[in-house]
Formats: C-alpha cells, sequence, structure tokens
C-alpha cells in the first residue's frame, strides 16, 4: 500500500447533475488516489475542509471508455471515485458553495 499524504489523496471534486442533485444530502464526489482507502478519504476531507465531520465513505474504481480515432482504438484513463456523506451538523465544503 502506498504512503499518502491526506493532500495526495483527493485529487479534484466531481461536478455534475447528479452530484449536484446530492449535494442537498451533504453528500460530495469526488476523484481519489487509486491505492486511497477509505479511511484515508475521511482522514482527508475532514483535515482539508475545516468544520467538516464525515459520517460515511463511498469507493469505486471507474474503468476507462473505450475511444475509437479512425481505426485505431485506445481507452481513457481508470480512475477511483468516492462519494462522502457528512453528518448534518458539519459544515458544507466550500469549492461546490456557489455552483
Amino acid at each position: 500500500m502506498a504512503d499518502l499524504k491526506y493532500y495526495d489523496v483527493i485529487q479534484k471534486p466531481i461536478v455534475t447533475e447528479k452530484s449536484m442533485a446530492s449535494m442537498e444530502e451533504k453528500k460530495y464526489t469526488f476523484a481519489v488516489h487509486p491505492d486511497a482507502t477509505k479511511s484515508q478519504v475521511k482522514e482527508a476531507v475532514e483535515k482539508l475542509f475545516d468544520g467538516t465531520k464525515v459520517s460515511k465513505v463511498n469507493t469505486m474504481n471507474c474503468d476507462g471508455k473505450t475511444r475509437r480515432r479512425g481505426r485505431t482504438q485506445g481507452k481513457t484513463a481508470k480512475y477511483k471515485k468516492a462519494i462522502v456523506q457528512l453528518t448534518e451538523d458539519s459544515k458544507d465544503i466550500e469549492i461546490f458553495e456557489g455552483l
């Protein structure tokens, strides 16, 4: 297992219609490091964003899509996605405000 620091775990937020709709339930979606565990994701969110308290984390490995360009065929990069559920009394994450 990789020795990951908390600032290496979360790579970027994922902004889609579905992820924006789930923000009402205090669920936030992030692209995370492929070797990150649920406990590492929880620790990273609580340290990076002040006042947040994570209640649960769901992770999923997403395979790359097959793409064609003429005759040649290839795949896009695979990635890991985490959906973070915050507790009711925790603050919202500032990155997603105003979107």
